[in-house]
């Protein structure tokens, strides 16, 4: 199988017919479609001459490698072969696998359509680098569908991968499907079963007024759906985090790491890091408190988790305050690197560096006054300087990865009432980023959510008058949210209040 990492969460697959795309130009909507979170494409045309589909491919694969996301072709292995692109994906009724893997190499991608059971653990046997399981719901862009499965038929194929274990194998679903219906396909009861990796579209975008807000809609859906996995492999696997931090926070922040499943460990000597890396720990560094020796331990403990391949999330607390701490924070980023780096306007502005480091804090609140817009760029540019997570914290989060950034609108009030909420935020993404590694921006997701949702009901519980009542209930809440995940209860998902944002918006 081919180890790229592939976000398949939204899966384009193109059609260039009349009925679907009208007189628009497919590059085009293709385009709109990346910018709006597209990631991965498939160019599908099976009437044109080869000379026509090496020509539209070769277009496509401009745009495709500019914003990084693989291309495939569909059936036609010697289009995919002349392009040069990063693999194919076949039928039933196509070439074998074992052909094309012949032709292709063993570096290439390739998906196998799967309707049954049956022909997916065969696929899987065979080395597929995903599946595309459907037809799901019936749809006009695709005839010779030999019979259309349901949400049911991807559920029983999904357990049956799980069960022969093949659930590491990627799986899309395809047919029908749409803005409309997409949460109810990602549906996922908690079951042993996996859960699907993303959905594969056609209408949906090609067909959209506006290909670029459709993407953003449905991948806001995806990674939605997702989060509930990740609550759930935090309560399953009981990660350690390894919190360097103050002490006036230690305490709650350790009360948090447990109640969402995670275990705590404060230890700000550097010595100890090598072994919790090993024991599969993820790392926070919390800038609270900076001295010099702190500082030492701080660099010494990242290169620790750095050569054991684990995460660190960097929490530049009060960043922008003080000559010492911005001088602390170009250290710190210089030392190694971070899977997730989360502070505010004013302590992001001081990480992202350039004119608006004039920018002062008081104490450890942000006193920059930022658009959304201009918060959303600022999280993508530092994701992308820095080849991270970024989490910009305020009344509305903003989280991106250089790519997909998003917006989260749970939160309340009262969580800026009480010391150490933001570190313990901080704590909550070490959780989910430790034990949800193969998307640290679904990890981060799902910890900002989660941290937000719980807030939102413990401040409406009829025993909480302010913030010393405050602390307990939403001590409760993140415990009763997990523990509600593990049984198949998702009321609380309801309550999210998760957007894609386009961030070159101005």
């Amino acid at each position: 199988m081919v180890n790229r990492t592939v976000d398949y969460g939204v899966y384009l697959v193109t059609d260039s017919t009349p009925a679907v795309l009208g007189d628009c130009s497919l590059t085009q909507v293709v385009e709109a479609a990346l910018r709006g979170g597209v990631g991965i494409v498939q160019y599908r045309d099976k009437n044109c001459s080869h000379e026509d589909a090496v020509t539209t491919a070769r277009e496509l694969h401009v745009l495709t490698k500019r914003f990084d996301v693989p291309l495939l072709v569909n059936d036609r292995v010697e289009v995919a072969v002349e392009v040069g692109c990063e693999g194919v994906h076949i039928g039933q009724d196509d070439m074998s696998f074992d052909a094309a893997r012949r032709i292709l190499g063993s570096e290439k991608i390739i998906g196998v359509t799967v309707s049954c059971e049956e022909e997916a653990i065969r696929a899987c046997e065979a080395g597929a680098d995903y599946l595309g399981i459907g037809t799901v719901f019936a749809t006009q862009t695709k005839k010779d569908t030999k019979s259309i499965i349901g949400p049911s038929g991807v559920s029983t194929i999904l357990e049956a991968l799980k069960e022969s274990g093949h659930g590491a194998v990627p799986t899309v679903c395809i047919g029908g499907i749409n803005n409309s219906n997409a949460a109810s396909v990602l549906a996922h009861d908690g079951s042993s079963r996996k859960s699907l990796d993303g959905l594969a579209v056609v209408s949906a975008l090609i067909a959209a007024p506006d290909p670029a807000a459709a993407a953003r809609q449905l991948l806001g859906t995806v990674l939605t759906a997702k989060m509930p996995q990740v609550v759930r492999t935090v309560a399953g696997t009981t990660p350690l985090t390894h919190n360097m931090t103050n002490l006036v926070v230690q305490n709650f922040a350790a009360n948090v790491a447990l109640a969402v499943g995670a275990s705590p460990i404060m230890a700000n000597y550097a010595e100890e890091a090598p072994d919790l890396a090993k024991l599969g720990a993820a790392l926070v560094i919390n800038m609270g408190t900076i001295t010099p020796d702190g500082l030492r331990n701080f660099i010494q403990a990242l290169k620790a988790y750095n050569d054991a391949g684990r995460p660190v999330v960097f929490d530049p607390v009060g960043a922008g305050a003080t000559a010492v701490r911005r001088e602390a924070v170009q250290t710190l980023l210089a030392a190694g690197h971070y899977a997730v780096i989360k502070g505010n306007s004013s302590e992001l502005l001081t990480v992202h560096g350039g004119p608006s480091v004039t920018e002062r804090q008081r104490g450890v609140d942000s006193t920059a006054v930022l658009s959304i817009s201009e918060r959303a760029r600022l999280a993508r540019d530092i994701a992308r300087q820095h080849s991270c997570v970024v989490l910009l914290t305020g009344p509305t989060d903003l989280i991106s990865d250089g790519r997909r950034t998003l917006r989260v609108d749970n939160g309340h009030e009262l969580l800026g009432m009480v010391t150490g909420t933001g570190c313990s935020l901080g704590t909550t993404v070490s959780a989910m980023v430790g034990a949800f590694g193969e998307d640290a921006l679904v990890a981060c997701l799902a910890a900002t959510v989660l941290f937000g949702v719980a807030a939102e009901m413990a401040a409406v519980r009829p025993e909480v008058r302010g913030p010393g009542t405050f602390v307990p209930a939403f001590i409760d809440e993140l415990y009763g949210i997990r523990k509600a995940t593990t049984a198949g209860d998702l009321q609380w998902l309801s309550m999210a209040k998760v957007q894609v944002v386009n961030a070159d918006e101005k």
